[in-house]
């Protein structure tokens, strides 16, 4: 199966039915499929062929996804770039990709250009616009399972970022896997304001267009205007990152939208106290915690957040997962033994896997070993068999002898009322090797100082003296990527403002 057949297939079913809502163009499926007909066809005299790499340097909303969606049409791969991409890393990227045409739209026009490598021919998403208005149909050809649908860079928060191509066939196996795992119905209301240059943008499209559903466009985080299409649009379903989430609780307004009963998340832990407020405002039918990747987008599921918040889960209806012993250079068969904390690996048999980087065999040899992809994460499963994830490799803290998660320390810290967000690492210290280190965003009303104070005090009483912050410092904001990730090594390099702290 593919994604263009996927979305023919569903203008076929539900003609008339509303396929793209919210900000910019209404679109039923009929008037998408014909749109995106006709968007493939521009493409194709811009100088795009089969195999094909497409640029697309744009914001986001319904003119980002039709040309991704023209793209599938030609068998082509888009590769939607980053918004917080440098103009070197844009640069980089559309290098490394070989790309043939770079789309952009007028937010994004300036800086893209600028980055665009020497043959790569730019043009603006309003020209292709024009041009579809008079360009006949995409030339009719053959579009495979096997045939690369989509080139994801990551974030590259270590060195250059890396691209993930990803087939037809296990887009639509991940789509598959979300519409099942998520619980998502016939006709399903989602809204779309996660980015297309990240995995769970991409999985809310096409998992809307598999169950036929509508496709409610936001193309930047506004928390009104999220709130707002929420309610006149009648969303039905959120998959959200947690700084999202959190944002759209505070608020106060969901329990507004009647409709609403399909929640889930992924990215980055969420903290109980969230998950708490998010089933108390919400009362879904289905809270889901997904732990997945660019490169497997399903390792685990969690189908009930509310019940086990922080649990996640077991295997995904396609994956296989191991914990296997922490080290580097541990083989698949490492198993940990039965509450031992791991690393967590899953199969490369999943139908929803990568088959490797783009040009990248060093990162192959580090993250792919016999049919399993070590994810970086550890773990640890408990009696019933779910898994708990603890943090990641990278970010564990070492003081004193003794291994730390940051993860732990914020799902507890989060509950302190004086503070608003907060991060927290390991900073070298003479005395510990490396200190925990807690970084707060004041609460409203709250000054610096005081958070800094009240934050380490809720850490005296709810914290082992171990997991317990040797220091903390109070920010404006906690670096976070463009899909909501703490970025840690931002604030390990020194690179904040200190607006107030505290020492233990």
């Amino acid at each position: 199966m593919d994604v263009a057949t996927a979305l023919r297939w569903a203008a076929a079913r539900h003609p008339d039915r509303a396929a793209v809502t919210g900000s910019g163009r209404h679109l039923s499926y009929r008037d998408w499929d014909l749109r995106t007909d006709r968007l493939a066809g521009a493409l194709a005299r811009a100088g795009v062929h089969r195999g094909a790499r497409v640029g697309l340097a744009m914001t986001g909303g319904e003119p980002l996804a039709s040309l991704h969606l023209a793209a599938q049409k030609l068998a082509a791969a888009s590769v939607p770039l980053s918004t917080r991409f440098s103009v070197d890393e844009l640069r980089y990227c559309l290098a490394d990709c070989g790309a043939a045409l770079l789309v952009v739209d007028e937010q994004n026009q300036e800086r893209a250009a600028a980055a665009a490598p020497d043959g790569v021919a730019v043009r603006t998403a309003a020209e292709l616009d024009a041009l579809a208005a008079a360009a006949p149909h995409a030339p009719a050809g053959p579009v495979t399972g096997a045939d690369t649908s989509v080139v994801l860079y990551t974030s590259g928060t270590t060195g250059r970022p890396k691209g993930v191509p990803r087939s037809h066939r296990a887009e639509h196996a991940a789509a598959l896997a979300h519409a099942v795992q998520t619980q998502q119905r016939l006709g399903e209301v989602a809204l779309g304001v996660m980015p297309l240059f990240h995995t769970m943008g991409l999985r809310t499209l096409l998992t809307s267009i598999v169950v036929g559903g509508t496709w409610v466009a936001q193309p930047v985080f506004d928390v009104e205007e999220s709130l707002d299409l929420v309610l006149s649009q009648s969303v039905t379903s959120l998959y959200l990152v947690p700084t999202i989430f959190w944002s759209l609780a505070r608020s106060g307004r969901l329990a507004e939208a009647p409709g609403l009963d399909r929640l889930a998340y992924a990215g980055a832990a969420m903290a109980p106290e969230l998950a708490e407020r998010l089933a108390e405002q919400v009362a879904p039918s289905s809270f889901v915690n997904h732990f997945g990747s660019t490169e497997i987008y399903t390792f685990t599921i969690h189908p009930d957040v509310a019940g086990k918040p922080g649990c996640a889960g077991r295997a995904g209806m396609f994956s296989q997962v191991r914990l296997v012993a922490p080290e580097a250079d541990a083989p698949p068969d490492a198993v940990v033994a039965a509450g031992e904390q791991g690393q967590v690996i899953v199969s490369t048999a999943s139908p929803e896997a990568f088959t490797g980087y783009w040009q990248r065999p060093d990162a192959d040899a580090r993250a792919i070993r016999d049919g399993w992809y070590y994810t970086g994460d550890l773990a640890v499963a408990d009696p019933d068999g779910d898994l708990w994830v603890a943090g990641r490799v990278d970010d564990m803290i070492n003081s004193g002898g003794e291994n730390v998660y940051p993860d732990e320390i914020e799902a507890v810290l989060a509950r302190c009322p004086e503070i608003d967000d907060l991060c927290v690492v390991g900073m070298p210290d003479e005395r510990w090797g490396h200190a925990v280190t807690a970084f707060v965003v004041p609460a409203a009303g709250t000054t610096p100082e005081t958070a800094a104070a009240k934050a380490l005090a809720y850490a005296r009483d709810a914290l082992p003296s171990l997991k317990r912050p040797k220091h903390v410092i109070a920010v404006d904001a906690v670096p976070r990527s463009g899909v909501g990730k703490t970025l840690r090594r931002v604030l390990q390099a020194g690179d904040y403002e200190t607006r107030g702290e505290a020492r233990a």
